[in-house]
């Protein structure tokens, strides 16, 4: 299995019952769906999952029936993460890593440290972790940005940190990254939205919320951007823009959940304090997922 992550990752959601329990054969069928639009890895337990509103049972539920489900097909990343470093660090130590193939760990969220301490937390997992990190930085939900300063520092002393997951939305602080980090590590689009322009100045991928209701457009897109067709992948990013740009008006996952089941796959089911889209916004997920499919 890769642990230079690149092309599509999949911030994987999580189907749930109406009366909210994860509804695993739903699952199955999202997880069937991804590997045949041939994305490149799927990242478990992460945001989108709403891992936050689980149980540690209900989590290890979760990752077990993802593993058994993808049975080897593609790598699988784990998102650990938290505010408490000495936590995170006992629970990759207690973490059996059979199966999965990197970390997706957020940046802290709520404490708002300094540049030192987001640098010392990292350093700190690296030296435990028996698989490849990825760094998540999502300014808009922890708070504080790890700087290009701070990213290339990482990148530098960490060996097993291997990317960065961007999503900061600061195309000057993306390019200083890539700019200048070594060769061997990776910056990933966080916002699918600039998936395109990142990877047009030098980013390896994204993971991508919007891949679980067009995994196979965004898989196309991706393929283009790695191989240098920027002309081929213009036609994908517009195409779907106005969707993404949608999806996420009122928050995620709420508009995939949305634009999934106007496809038919999943029941628009979230756990509180999550709740669905608004009706109006709802009508216009649908409107231009039927123009979309209409015009592709």
């Amino acid at each position: 299995m890769k642990t230079n992550f690149s092309g599509t990752g999949v911030a994987l959601i999580t189907p749930f019952r109406k009366q909210g329990t994860i509804e695993f054969g739903t699952l199955e069928n999202i997880i069937e769906l991804l590997i045949e639009a041939k994305v490149d890895y799927i990242v478990a337990l992460g945001t989108t999952s709403e891992a936050a509103t689980m149980s540690e049972q209900e989590r290890n539920a979760l990752i077990d029936n993802i593993l058994e489900i993808v049975a080897g097909r593609l790598p699988i990343v784990l998102g650990i993460g938290g505010n408490n470093t000495l936590d995170i660090v006992d629970k990759i130590k207690h973490t059996n890593f059979d199966g999965i193939s990197g970390i997706l760990s957020v940046s802290p969220y709520y404490n708002k440290p300094q540049q030192r301490g987001i640098y010392l937390h990292y350093k700190s997992i690296s030296e435990v972790s028996p698989v490849p990190i990825i760094m998540y930085n999502v300014p808009g939900r922890t708070a504080s940005n790890i700087t290009a300063e701070t990213t290339l520092q990482i990148a530098e002393d960490c060996s097993n940190i291997v990317a960065t997951k961007e999503a900061s939305g600061n195309m000057g602080q993306v390019m200083e990254i890539l700019r200048n980090k070594p060769k061997s590590f990776s910056v990933l689009s966080g916002d699918d939205a600039l998936t395109m322009p990142m990877m047009s100045v030098g980013a390896s991928g994204v993971i991508s919320v919007v891949a679980n209701a067009f995994p196979a457009e965004m898989s196309k897109m991706v393929n283009h951007c790695l191989k240098g067709n920027f002309q081929d992948a213009l036609p994908i990013h517009y195409g779907l823009l106005p969707i993404m740009n949608a999806l996420f008006e009122e928050g995620n996952p709420a508009g995939v959940k949305a634009a999934m089941e106007i496809k038919g796959i999943i029941s628009n089911n979230l756990r509180l304090p999550l709740t669905k889209v608004s009706k109006p916004l709802y009508n216009k997920i649908s409107n231009l997922i039927a123009n979309f499919e209409q015009n592709k």
